[in-house]
């Protein structure tokens, strides 16, 4: 649905520029709205009739966007740390805009997929636990996994302080790696839930989360931009 905004409000939504950036900007003659010279910042434009360019790069408007990251061991699930890389500064400079954040987060050792939105209310419908969205993981284990952990984490693990995990289902137990669902974020959930059972996880890695599987031409730290219809597949509930 085409809406009428601002021209600095349109620019700073799809780029990491600041209203003063883009000030400047259109005061150099840097801006054009189809094809003519922009004067102002408050002039009104479409967001999806006009054409926006800058320096005579077109900039074509998206409500959201969503991408889809390989997080790389070492990195932060955030949007900005002055002292550690984090999951936004891997992005190529044509990803990057304003709000962008990382869909729930990954402990800083872990790796795999890793949603990156400024769409708000799309990560509250993934993360929320009543919305009983599963997200995969493949565990690496300090040794071999009993048959046992299937019951166990079935019945719902209890952490010492009384907490109770929603149930969680074990898919593949092979040797020391197992494949496990959770629909749930606790703080090192899975690396807790195991330690109850008496294993440490020693690797861990996010394949799925809902219907939305980890590309696995993408290599570490490499991102690409998802469709609306696909970015949505991680709300469809798979177990």
């Amino acid at each position: 649905m085409s809406e009428k905004i601002r021209i600095d409000k349109y620019i700073s939504s799809q780029t990491t520029m600041t209203r003063k950036e883009i000030k400047k900007l259109i005061k150099q003659k840097g801006v054009k709205v189809n094809s003519i010279v922009c004067t102002s910042p408050d002039f009104k434009v479409s967001t999806d009739m006009d054409k926006i360019s800058i320096n005579g790069e077109v900039i074509k408007y998206k409500k959201h966007v969503y991408y889809m990251l390989n997080k790389p061991p070492g990195v932060l699930s955030a949007s900005e740390d002055k002292k550690a890389q984090t999951v936004i500064d891997l992005l190529p400079d044509n990803m990057k805009r304003a709000n962008l954040f990382p869909c729930g987060r990954l402990d800083k050792d872990t790796t795999g997929l890793l949603i990156i939105t400024d769409d708000g209310d799309y990560a509250h419908r993934v993360l929320s636990p009543n919305k009983n969205v599963y997200k995969q993981y493949i565990a690496t284990l300090d040794k071999n996994a009993n048959e046992d952990i299937v019951e166990e984490f079935k019945k719902g693990i209890i952490f010492s302080d009384g907490t109770v995990c929603k149930p969680a289902f074990v898919h593949s137990i092979n040797k020391n790696t197992v494949t496990l669902d959770i629909c749930e974020g606790k703080f090192h959930q899975v690396k807790r839930m195991f330690a109850v059972l008496n294993y440490t996880v020693i690797g861990l890695k996010r394949v799925r989360m809902g219907a939305l599987c980890l590309d696995d031409t993408l290599d570490m730290g490499q991102a690409k931009e998802l469709s609306e219809e696909v970015a949505f597949s991680a709300l469809k509930n798979i177990v």
